[in-house]
């Protein structure tokens, strides 16, 4: 297994990609990355343009998490140490905290011990909390890691639907039509059912709301554990399929796009989801590029009926980076998570501004930045989206994760489907999820 494993880290460092920046002070050294995908390279890439006194090389290795293969690459790069370990790292919020707080938390270097004044600059940058709480090492309390995206979930909704059943598409009015809570909206539901239109795509839509407004993860005290939150789950699924309240659809299938385009089996109200489901799935699979081809320009967000955050990257550093690099690397993972300034990442990806005028704006974790930000949309019938977003990242809760949460979610979610479709009842479900988590993992 050990050779098996040290050949996937070889391979992936053949295909690893470098960024190859100029070291422009003499006897310039070189920063190690490990990503999974290029968005962090890019934007060290975009500040040593930004910065060309910088003096350092960063060489980045990016192995996808497709097929698992990031995480024993970064696994074992980490433990190998030497000058050839990652000095900085990216970790997706399925599996962060098992270097935030979990079996990797050790490698992780203290923002404080880099020579960042945490306490100062967080409180002056309006860090989401969650995200906080996701970065912090229960072990000493030290902030590890911080992501750059705020990912704190609304509800984007159909404005022509939400006009056609309720006979407005204000976003304060909508917020009200379905929630708060589960009770309220499937009364919306059942209303938009009445006008022939489903209230979301899928079960799967509802799932990161109902996941992440759980009192508690799938873990305490070492043993598996069901928070009566994710167990209603079963409940919310069942309900939704059996009054035809949406086209039963899965998440990331050419189904669930089309919904997207208005052009499913019945036309669809909405999807929760934070910035970038609009941004990178939405805009692109809508029908169109401006307001009135496909869906494009006709949405709009609210807040949603229960708060709820999903995904982003977090980003760390290796306790043994070199001495002679601290100084670098808080630079980088400063400019990253932390600065708020018009000349740092969050600004320019607030703005959509990263790589010149007209990109895309995207929530960022900095309260800070956004409050100085526009955040106007085409795509939202030009809305500035940060009137919902940013209170929604206050109203996200980090403190229900666990390092096994990707693999579990997964075992979960297809219990449900088989107890919503009917092939099983609702205790045979719990009871083989159980079973199944305790077979393939060995937690009961």
């Amino acid at each position: 297994m050990k050779k098996f494993v040290s050949l996937v880290l070889a391979l992936c460092l053949l295909a690893s990609l470098s960024v190859l920046t100029s070291a422009s002070a003499a006897g310039g050294g070189v920063i190690n990355l490990y990503s999974f995908t290029d968005e962090v390279p890019k934007m060290i890439e975009r500040y040593i343009e930004l910065h060309p006194d910088f003096g350092y090389t960063v060489n980045a290795t990016i192995i996808a998490t497709t097929d698992g293969l990031y995480q024993p690459a970064l696994d074992q790069a980490l433990a190998a140490g030497g000058a050839e370990a990652p000095d900085m790292y990216c970790a997706e919020s399925a599996f962060v905290l098992k270097y935030t707080q979990g079996d990797m938390s050790g490698y992780a270097a203290a923002y404080a011990d880099l020579g960042i004044d945490v306490a100062t600059v967080v409180k002056a940058a309006d860090i989401a909390q969650y995200t906080i709480d996701i970065g912090t090492r229960p072990a000493d309390g030290a902030l590890a890691g911080l992501g750059y995206q705020a990912t704190g979930g609304a509800f984007i909704y159909r404005r022509s639907l939400a006009k056609d059943t309720w006979g407005t598409d204000d976003p304060a009015e909508i917020a009200k039509k379905i929630g708060p809570g589960w009770d309220q909206f499937f009364k919306a539901a059942a209303d938009l059912k009445a006008k022939g239109y489903g209230i979301v795509s899928g079960d799967g839509d509802v799932w990161h709301a109902v996941e992440n407004s759980s009192e508690q993860g799938w873990i305490v005290d070492g043993a598996l554990y069901l928070d009566p939150a994710r167990e209603a789950f079963l409940d919310i699924a069942k309900q939704l399929k059996d009054n035809g309240y949406h086209n039963d659809t899965r998440d990331w299938t050419d189904a669930w796009y089309a919904d997207m385009k208005g052009i499913g089996e019945q036309p669809v109200f909405g999807f929760f989801g934070p910035a970038w489901l609009i941004n990178y799935v939405m805009a692109g699979n809508s029908g169109g590029t401006k307001a009135g081809e496909g869906t494009y320009g006709d949405w709009a967000v609210c807040e949603p009926p229960i708060g709820f955050f999903w995904g982003g990257t977090w980003v760390l550093a290796n306790k043994d980076v070199a001495a002679e690099k601290q100084a670098a690397v808080a630079e980088l993972v400063n400019w990253i998570t932390l600065a708020d300034d018009d000349q740092s990442l969050q600004y320019f990806w607030a703005n959509g501004t990263l790589n010149g005028e007209g990109g895309t704006k995207d929530t960022v974790a900095s309260g800070t930045v956004m409050a100085k930000s526009n955040g106007e949309l085409d795509f939202l019938g030009g809305q500035n989206m940060f009137d919902v977003f940013v209170p929604a990242n206050q109203f996200a809760n980090g403190k229900n994760l666990t390092q096994y949460d990707e693999s579990i979610n997964n075992l979960w979610r297809d219990q449900v489907r088989q107890y919503t479709a009917g092939n099983i009842s609702r205790d045979e479900a719990i009871a083989a999820f159980r079973q199944t988590v305790s077979d393939t993992m060995g937690i009961d």
